[in-house]
C-alpha cells in the first residue's frame, strides 16, 4: 500500500484508473492525474469496461489530452454493454481477474461505493474484491439523480490543470454533449465546492472517498 507519507521511492508511481464508462476517469479524476503526473512523475493506466468503438475513440482522444506518452500506461477496454453490469457479473469478475497481470499498482481510483449508478457500484464491489492491499481513492461522478456524498480525501490542483481537465473532458467526449448537466460549469463547480473543503490555495480540488488508509510501515 501506499504510505499516506512515503519515503523516498524507487521507479515511478504507477496509478490504475478504473471506470464504468468512457468519460469516468476524466470526470472523477482528471485533474489529479495531471497532478500526480506533475509532482511524482505517475505512469496512468486506464480501464474502462463499457463502450462501442465511437466511444472508446473519444476515451482515447481524452487519455492524449491528460497524459503525454512518457506517462501513458495501458489503455484497456473491456467491451461489456453499458447500464448492464451486474447482469454480466461472472464475466466482469473473469475480467478483473485478468487485471492482476499488470504491474502492480500503488494508487487505484475506482468509482465511489454509494454511488446511485448500477455500474459504478459493480466496479466498485469488483476493485476491493480483486486488490486487497491498495491504496483506493474512490472518486464521484456529478449525475441528474445526485448521489454525491460527503468525501473525506482531498487532492488540491491548480487552475490550470482545471481548465485542460474540462477541455479534455468537452472536446473529446462530444457524443455527451447533448446530456443538461454535461457541460463546463458542472465540471469547474464540482471542483470548486471540493477545494473551498479543504482550503485548497487555487481554491479547486478534487475528492475522494477513502476506505481504508495506513500512514508508516
Amino acid at each position: 500500500m501506499l504510505e499516506l507519507l512515503p519515503q523516498k521511492r524507487r521507479g515511478k508511481l504507477r496509478v490504475l484508473c478504473i471506470g464504468a464508462h468512457c468519460d469516468d476517469i476524466e470526470i472523477g479524476t482528471g485533474a489529479a492525474q495531471l497532478t500526480l503526473q506533475d509532482r511524482f512523475g505517475a505512469e496512468l493506466t486506464w480501464i474502462s469496461l463499457t463502450g462501442d468503438e465511437p466511444r472508446r475513440n473519444e476515451s482515447r482522444r481524452a487519455m492524449q489530452a491528460l497524459v503525454p506518452a512518457r506517462h501513458r500506461g495501458p489503455h484497456v477496454f473491456g467491451g461489456f454493454s453499458d447500464g448492464t453490469l451486474p447482469a454480466q457479473y461472472a464475466a466482469v469478475k473473469e475480467f478483473f481477474e485478468g487485471l492482476k497481470q499488470l504491474p502492480r499498482p500503488d494508487i487505484i481510483f475506482c468509482h465511489e461505493r454509494e454511488d446511485r449508478h448500477q455500474d459504478h457500484r459493480l466496479v466498485n464491489e469488483m476493485v476491493w474484491n480483486t486488490f486487497r492491499n491498495h491504496l483506493i481513492l474512490e472518486y464521484e461522478i456529478p449525475k441528474w439523480d445526485g448521489g454525491l456524498g460527503q468525501p473525506n480525501f482531498y487532492i488540491p490542483v491548480s487552475r490550470r490543470y482545471a481548465r485542460q481537465k474540462i477541455r479534455a473532458i468537452l472536446t473529446s467526449h462530444r457524443s455527451q454533449l447533448r446530456r443538461d448537466w454535461f457541460d463546463a460549469e458542472t465540471f469547474m463547480s464540482l471542483l470548486r465546492l471540493r477545494g473551498l473543503e479543504c482550503r485548497s490555495k487555487s481554491g479547486l480540488a478534487e475528492a475522494f472517498h477513502v476506505r481504508k488508509a495506513r500512514i508508516g510501515s
